[in-house]
């Protein structure tokens, strides 16, 4: 595939400014850009979801108009998007078969959806409907999906955000296996190792304008952070710091699924203090959207003393009552729950805030602007500005603002699930630095992430949630890749005894539990 001179254009910003790309057979080619550079525009006129303003396209060396992604995927094009194209109110066989040859039964199509799932590793059930699923397994689908349609141009949008080291490892597999049958890739991501580890090719972009191309196996992190931001991400400081008192406990918590596919918590204890950053990694589906609703109050089916907020019982307290407490809560989707996608970034604070709501229930519009203006130059968030709707941001930049929303709250208690989902790296070092700066400041925050080099660099302790049930914790010095690897699969119980084992066999310790 060949772009010439692609240029697209929006009232607010030229997304697109004459890039010109080549793909060539078999090639896995990354393109590189800091977060609103691009990139997701142009990988959408490339399947026909936005149209070119200027610029052609060669497929096979014949020009080409893409009119819808259905013209795409005939020509041999699929795309796994960052913000995922799913009905929620449909199940998986019936998202995937929509985009599939109609002439396949909806039966045959989850037999081959359970056959890919199994060959690659990312084990789905086709009857789910997409509204039970976690961010991570909807994720799953979309990369199914794909791959159903024997792909000759595969365009992957994230596509390990939200997937373990394990789970990354078998993907790469899969594509350097499709990689040698002829299939070329577009890949977009912001984990620099990742690049450089599977990527034959680079197109680098900056300002919707293509500004340099390499081969990334023979650059190193550092020098593809200069191409893509102009600047190495900073490095964090990780300082000792006192403990406070404990601001978030949970005794016992145990809650049944609260829906069919749904995974029921079992006897969760968890303590977080002032001054500390808590992690929680496991495996997308696991359980924790189901700890974050109880957490944050959108479950509010515990008892009273089951999650208590700064020493008061909030089992059954609601968000808004949480919050008076001092929690705020950044939830894994942006669009639907983290922020209202037609309302302007000035409004969606107040879905979290009430200190712009004046007597009588009149916004003073003055005070909510200039809050969002704070926000958004603290944060570095490009946008139009605090009357810029929520869906106009790119993915990245929409996180940065709920992320900076929450944090620029001076929260008490800050639970923050996939702090970085999709951000760059010069974003995703900024971010991780705010929770540092809060935890540092006295703030207790407890991260859930799939991403375990971004919990090893800003935790203290980390935690494991593998099927509705939690491991000790482990410090961050004395947890490892590997260690943290199994843990996901359950496999902590046996260490644990053998460590109390060894205990009871000196007369004296115990695990941490």
């Amino acid at each position: 595939m060949q772009l010439t001179g692609i240029t697209k254009r929006y009232p607010a910003v030229v997304a697109n400014d004459g890039i010109s790309l080549t793909v060539q057979p078999g090639e896995v080619h990354a393109v590189l850009g800091e977060n609103g550079a691009g990139k997701s525009t142009l990988m959408k006129i490339i399947y026909g979801a936005t149209q070119p303003d200027e610029g052609s396209v060669l497929f096979d060396g014949k020009p080409v108009t893409v009119k819808n992604p259905q013209e795409a995927r005939a020509l041999g094009i699929a795309m796994v998007f960052q913000h995922f194209s799913l009905f929620d109110t449909l199940t998986v066989a019936e998202n995937v078969w929509l985009g599939l040859d109609k002439s396949l039964a909806l039966a045959e199509v989850a037999r081959r959806i359970t056959e890919k799932a199994a060959e690659y590793g990312l084990d789905i059930d086709p009857q789910r409907p997409v509204h039970t699923l976690s961010v991570g397994e909807m994720q799953r689908v979309e990369i199914i999906r794909a791959l159903l349609t024997n792909p000759r141009l595969l365009i992957l949008d994230e596509p390990t955000s939200v997937l373990t080291p394990q789970a990354v490892d078998k993907l790469f597999v899969v594509l350097r296996q499709l990689s040698s049958e002829g299939c070329s890739i577009l890949y977009i991501s912001h984990k620099l190792h990742e690049i450089r580890e599977l990527c034959t090719a680079c197109t680098v972009v900056r300002g919707g304008k293509v500004t340099g191309v390499c081969n990334p196996t023979q650059e190193s992190n550092a020098s593809l952070s200069r191409m893509m931001i102009g600047a190495e991400p900073p490095v964090l400081e990780h300082r000792a710091v006192q403990l406070g008192e404990v601001v978030l406990h949970t005794h016992g918590l145990s809650l049944p699924a609260g829906d069919p596919f749904g995974m029921p918590l079992v006897g969760i204890d968890l303590e977080v203090r002032a001054g500390e950053v808590v992690g929680i990694a496991g495996i997308s589906g696991n359980g924790q959207k189901e700890l974050l609703y109880a957490l944050s109050g959108e479950d509010t089916r515990a008892r009273p003393e089951m999650v208590q907020v700064a020493g008061r019982p909030a089992g059954r307290l609601r968000p808004r009552a949480r919050r008076a407490l001092g929690l705020h809560f950044v939830p894994e989707e942006r669009l639907g729950r983290g922020a209202v996608p037609t309302m302007s970034l000035a409004h969606n604070l107040l879905l979290t805030r009430g200190n712009a709501v004046g007597r009588g229930g009149w916004l003073r519009m003055r005070e909510l602007q200039h809050q969002a203006r704070v926000v958004i130059g603290r944060f570095n968030v490009k946008s139009g500005g605090p009357d810029a709707p929520a869906r106009s941001l790119s993915g990245g930049n929409l996180q940065k603002f709920i992320v900076g929303r929450e944090i620029d709250a001076r929260p008490r208690l800050l639970i923050v699930s996939q702090p970085t989902w999709g951000v760059d790296v010069g974003a995703a070092a900024q971010i991780r630095g705010e929770i540092l700066k809060l935890r540092d400041a006295g703030c207790a925050v407890l991260v859930v992430s799939e991403e375990l080099d971004e919990l090893f660099e800003i935790c203290d302790r980390l935690h494991v949630l593998a099927k509705g049930r939690l491991s000790p914790s482990v410090p961050r010095a004395e947890a490892s890749v590997e260690r943290i690897g199994e843990w996901m699969s359950g496999l902590w119980h046996a260490e644990v005894q053998e460590h109390l084992g060894r205990g009871q066999e000196g007369g004296a310790g115990h695990a941490q539990a």
